[in-house]
């Protein structure tokens, strides 16, 4: 689905693009995919001479669960001292917390096409465990205890 997108920031931005055809949810639930990108993105950084790419300007990029992908490679490589570190992450409307899903930005796009809030949610639900029974409470934001929402508080509320 992203390949024509990948060959124009390639050609525009004149950079090598590897694109990661990860496993998918339902079928491939959670960590299949991060797995998928982690692997790729140490195995490209291993063999960076390969690409003739410069070992000091690569970026990960990720859009939709793709964003939330290259943030969790990102956090994960961050503290490797064995490949080059990542220069850059770019996060396109990435989903990158769960535990509450009535913060303003939800509210505000909750009827704006293609992702829903309830949409969201049950895509979201689909990558963690294959199945969207909880549906309604993680709507209603019943599914984190109340001592983990205070404890993230800090990092997330509408404050």
């Amino acid at each position: 689905t992203h390949e024509e997108l990948c060959r124009f920031i390639a050609r525009e931005s004149e950079s090598v693009v590897v694109s990661v055809g990860y496993r998918l949810a339902p079928e491939h639930k959670y960590p299949a995919a991060y797995e998928d990108c982690l692997s790729a993105t140490q195995h490209f950084l291993q063999h960076l001479q390969h690409y003739a790419v410069d070992p000091a300007r690569v970026t990960v990029c990720g859009d939709s669960a793709g964003g939330n992908l290259a943030a969790a490679v990102s956090q994960t490589l961050a503290g490797r001292s064995d490949l080059p570190r990542l220069r850059a992450q770019i996060l396109i409307y990435p989903g990158l917390q769960a535990l509450d899903f009535n913060l303003p930005s939800y509210q505000q796009n909750r009827g704006v096409p293609l992702l829903f809030q309830e949409r969201a949610v049950f895509y979201m639900l689909q990558y963690l465990n294959g199945n969207a029974i909880k549906l309604e409470e993680v709507l209603e934001g019943s599914h984190i205890p109340v001592d983990i929402k205070l404890k993230y508080r800090k990092w997330v509320s509408p404050d």
